[in-house]
């Protein structure tokens, strides 16, 4: 009798520790999570029957924590990790693992009926900025300029911050989306909108985007780094990924995971 429940126990233990071996968990970037990561998952477990992917694209800082904690396999970040989250992973003897998946262009995103087209990278600065905050200042109509950015957890929040407004704050009269899609469909909504997103949607029906100083983000520019707003995109896991993290990265980096990249919108690696 012992011995036919200790079998039945580890007939169980097996059960789930193969459901637990055979589940993924990636957390993090919208950027990555909302289109691309969630493609990708689809394609893996087409090729890979039996495997569970959960995906929760709520912001960079999230990817980071949950490796941190524990409480993913693969966090998505926009942005690389900074030094005081390094500092929390090493305390808690995590080896945060880098691994750029895709490149990236934060496109300017204007309404698809404003008369501005183009636009000085001191002007970005200034507008998100708050200095300017009317667009007959850069040649569009009178009006008020309304500010989109994405909230503060977001890699592309800090990243833009960096790259266009010299670590400035923004404009006390923005206002923080979720996500990229949530950005795009504001402007495309308000005729005085301005915001930024990332390659993969910044085509949507409604929206434009703004040339920087001649340049527009495009494949040819982010990999001749001509785009300003330019920037790699990453997977971070605690140190080298193993099991099925191992291989999602893998498939990830392959060539037909770098083609899905492509034709998301996003730049691949290669």
């Amino acid at each position: 009798m012992k011995k036919a429940i200790l079998l039945s126990l580890l007939t169980v233990a097996s059960a789930v520790a193969l459901r637990a071996d055979n589940k993924l968990v990636i957390k993090g970037s919208d950027t990555l999570g909302a289109k691309l990561v969630p493609t990708l998952a689809e394609a893996y477990k087409a090729k890979n029957s039996g495997v569970s992917i959960d995906i929760a694209a709520e912001g960079s800082t999230t990817g980071i924590a949950a490796i941190i904690d524990g409480t993913a396999q693969i966090g998505m970040s926009s942005r690389r990790a900074k030094p005081t989250e390094m500092s929390a992973a090493q305390a808690k003897g995590v080896s945060m693992k880098p691994t750029i998946v895709a490149f990236d262009g934060i496109a300017v995103v204007l309404n698809a009926n404003n008369p501005v087209s183009t636009l000085t990278k001191r002007q970005v600065e200034q507008i998100f900025a708050g200095d300017i905050t009317d667009w007959s200042a850069v040649g569009g109509n009178p009006g008020a300029i309304s500010i989109y950015t994405r909230n503060t957890s977001s890699g592309t929040y800090s990243d833009f911050k960096d790259l266009a407004m010299k670590k400035r704050d923004y404009a006390s009269s923005s206002q923080k989306m979720a996500g990229n899609e949530q950005i795009v469909a504001e402007v495309a909504k308000n005729p005085s909108g301005i915001g930024y997103c990332g390659l993969a949607y910044m085509n949507e029906p409604g929206v434009k985007v703004a040339s920087i100083e001649g340049s527009v983000p495009s494949k040819a520019s982010v990999l001749a780094k001509k785009y300003p707003y330019a920037r790699p995109t990453f997977y971070y896991t605690n140190g080298e990924p193993v099991g099925e993290a191992a291989k999602f990265v893998e498939f990830t980096l392959s060539d037909e995971g770098q083609a899905i990249a492509a034709k998301i919108g996003f730049v691949p690696v290669r």
